[in-house]
């Protein structure tokens, strides 16, 4: 939008990148740069002993503000970081990734820890405040300009002399220095609640582990246990394996195991139906039931395989069976669902199912290792339904907790559009 189609606000200026307070300047990425650290080209002999961690994208992302040293699987020695590399990011150089599907992503350096390797750049700055910079990158504007430059490539990449070509919006130094302090203690919050969550998850583990186990008796119950077999009790089924040809655009969705995501059945913008006369014909006893336990079969990995289980619910049916996924129901009230459903999320389970299943990073597996699955449980299903209450209760608190973290996440975006833009103000001019 021009300035002559476009009113301009009292206090406000009309700019290239748009419309931002009449105090604020908009400069170059370039204009703003005391050096930039490129290690292309420099491959480094890599040390089995964690002397030097050498930073890759893996350990930067769209989410986090430092680099995630957790993540860092490469080392380099001393003599090699002193004498290989043309030089190092320092506490408050600002981090981009310019390789691969993350090219744009950014951290900021907490402090002077490791070193970078090829696909990252580190970006020493000058005349403005870093973290306002880092904040930068992870805006609109950025992304706008990210994207123009990135359309016209094959492969992702992110030339540094497009990047420093950049424009931003740049307040005065007090108010960048307020626009940062509002978003780091954003920042603080939200990372408070994911740390808060991860423990209630390594709570709720420790509690499956004992209560799924027997290990710890509930109050009142004092039952044996005993040892099944998986089908002694549940029924189970795998999908068909749907032939493509017989994909129709409407219909009865096909349930696949890419469907199933963090627990639940996402299943509103599937393209893959069957027609219903098939579905409700030669299909029919592969349509799922309400109630119906669902795991996603094929490439899976066990760390993850509690988010590759789900429920059927009413809302999801009707729904047919298809590739890579298996559905179960408990055989004759021998069992409650939900024991069942926690019992697939332990590491009893995980084990077994590790131990026989095909494959390395991700598993594939099917009836028949389920066949040879044992399931310690009570006799008394009154125990069972106990068990699972409390482990449900803690499903319900973590659920209530990551809905806080996404509005959280949300009010934080909405917060950089306006502050990063001077649309609202934090200080009077």
């Amino acid at each position: 939008m021009t300035t002559a189609t476009q009113k301009i606000p009292a206090g406000y200026k009309q700019t290239d990148i748009g419309v931002i307070p009449a105090d604020w300047d908009v400069k170059q990425l370039k204009d703003l740069v005391l050096k930039v650290i490129d290690n292309r080209g420099k491959t480094p002999p890599y040390s089995s002993n964690p002397d030097v961690e050498l930073i890759e994208t893996a350990s930067i992302s769209f989410v986090t503000k430092y680099p995630n040293y957790s993540k860092i699987t490469k080392f380099v020695s001393k003599k090699t970081y002193d004498n290989w590399f043309r030089a190092h990011p320092v506490k408050d150089d600002l981090l981009v990734s310019t390789v691969g599907e993350y090219s744009g992503s950014s951290a900021i350096m907490e402090d002077n820890r490791g070193t970078i390797a090829q696909n990252l750049i580190a970006i020493r700055l000058k005349d403005i405040d870093p973290t306002y910079a880092f904040y930068w990158t992870r805006s609109g504007n950025f992304k706008e300009q990210l994207d123009q430059v990135m359309m016209s490539q094959a492969q992702p990449s992110l030339r540094v002399p497009w990047l420093l070509d950049f424009y931003l919006n740049i307040p005065k130094s007090e108010e960048q220095t307020a626009i940062t302090k509002v978003l780091s203690d954003t920042d603080e919050l939200i990372e408070g609640l994911k740390n808060l969550i991860k423990k209630k998850k390594n709570i709720k583990q420790g509690a499956m582990q004992e209560l799924l186990t027997g290990k710890r008796r509930l109050p009142g119950f004092s039952g044996e246990w005993k040892i099944e077999l998986l089908p002694e009790v549940s029924w189970f089924q795998e999908g068909p394996g749907v032939r493509t040809s017989q994909f129709t655009h409407s219909g009865v969705k096909l349930l696949n195991g890419t469907n199933i995501y963090k627990g639940k059945l996402l299943l509103d913008n599937t393209n893959r139906f069957i027609s219903e006369s098939e579905a409700f014909g030669p299909y029919s006893h592969f349509l799922v039931d309400e109630g119906d336990i669902v795991i996603a079969s094929s490439g899976i990995t066990i760390d993850k395989f509690e988010e590759k289980i789900s429920f059927a619910k009413k809302e999801h049916l009707p729904l047919c069976m298809n590739t890579s996924t298996i559905r179960f129901k408990v055989r004759d009230n021998l069992l409650d669902p939900m024991f069942l459903y926690y019992f697939f999320m332990s590491k009893k389970f995980k084990d077994q199912i590790g131990a026989q299943a095909t494959g390395s990073a991700q598993l594939n597996f099917g009836p028949s290792h389920m066949e040879k699955v044992e399931i310690f449980l009570p006799k008394d299903k009154k125990e069972q339904t106990a068990i699972t209450g409390i482990l449900s209760d803690m499903d319900t608190e973590i659920e209530k907790l990551e809905s806080q973290l996404t509005k959280y996440q949300n009010l934080k975006q909405g917060m950089m559009q306006v502050l990063l833009t001077g649309k609202i103000r934090l200080l009077s001019k």
